[in-house]
């Protein structure tokens, strides 16, 4: 009876649930770690060394009233905060979290993560959209804008990976690596991913949609309650799911040193880039909005060219 089961599928709920309390987590972890770096305090009231700030918080945004503009789109307006955290969501099916530890071991597992966090572009839109306030309206345009132009340098990033492994399936990507972490072949490709991968996700110091100096809350000023929820919930999620990616494709994934299990090391892996962001976030000023852009189509777009096609001739060559 239990051989026709695929065991994999038991797996969706732990990761679905590890991803969302993940994010409520990484909630609290960032306010600390912000803390520390500026030399302020974090939140240090709600349970010990405010460890319960983010429990608070989700309990005040469930309790709060469910508020619809009334001159807005209200179906596309309760739909958006949905398509964004499912799409975030529906990406975590093909990343191998460990040996074994894979929900659905996709041959496309790339092309995959690029359609679902492409399809997060139409929820932003559409929410600025549907709520019909100009300063939404903007920063939906501005997030779209973004994402849509991002998302062509994380595709080109990661064709040098796709080059040096021969395939598209993400356990063929961290098999590969088993001698040598991409990272040094592909260190061009991996700084065009971070940079491209903080845009995508709408992290400081690129949260240009979201400006509080310019556009009050960006495409989700409207919301509150438990939309706002799952838009922020989405927002971590986007960057969890960055940092993954991160580690899966340049550093190795489940490989390491020593005796730990392979689990363990991506975890350490992990922790070390998402840490990195927080890091970034407390560091580097925000640009312009036309300096975001320039970045992507007269720099970024150059280098990941020319690291594709560099990347390309030295296999050739070695072939």
């Amino acid at each position: 009876m239990f051989e026709s089961i695929n065991w994999s599928y038991i797996l969706i709920l732990p990761v679905i649930m590890g991803a969302l309390g993940g994010a409520l987590v990484l909630v609290w972890w960032e306010r600390r770690a912000l803390g520390f770096f500026q030399d302020r305090l974090g939140p240090n009231r709600v349970g010990w060394f405010g460890i319960l700030q983010s429990v608070a918080d989700a309990i005040k945004l469930i309790t709060k009233d469910d508020w619809v503009p009334p001159f807005g789109d209200r179906v596309l307006f309760v739909l958006s905060p949905i398509f964004v955290a499912g799409a975030m969501l529906m990406a975590f099916v093909v990343l191998p979290l460990g040996p074994g530890l894979i929900i659905a071991d996709s041959n496309i597992a790339i092309l995959w993560v690029l359609a679902m966090s492409s399809l997060a572009v139409y929820g932003v839109l559409l929410a600025g959209l549907a709520s019909n306030n100009k300063y939404s309206l903007l920063g939906g345009l501005r997030s779209a804008a973004q994402m849509v132009t991002y998302e062509v340098f994380i595709g080109l990033s990661l064709l040098g990976v796709v080059i040096l492994t021969g395939s598209f399936s993400l356990k063929d990507v961290v098999d590969a690596q088993k001698d040598l972490w991409f990272c040094v072949p592909q260190c061009v490709g991996l700084v065009i991913f971070v940079i491209a991968g903080l845009a995508e996700s709408h992290r400081l110091p690129f949260d240009l949609p979201e400006a509080e100096h310019e556009l009050t809350a960006g495409f989700h000023t409207e919301y509150s309650g438990m939309k706002f929820a799952l838009i922020m919930a989405a927002e971590y999620l986007s960057l969890i799911l960055i940092s993954a990616l991160i580690v899966i494709l340049f550093f190795g994934g489940w490989h390491g040193f020593g005796f730990l299990p392979g689990v363990v090391w991506f975890g350490l892996k992990f922790l070390l880039v998402i840490n990195f962001f927080i890091l970034l976030r407390a560091a580097i000023p925000r640009p312009r909005y036309d300096q975001l852009m320039s970045l992507g189509w007269k720099i970024l777009l150059p280098l990941s060219l020319l690291n594709l096609l560099i990347t390309g001739a030295l296999v050739l060559w070695m072939q």
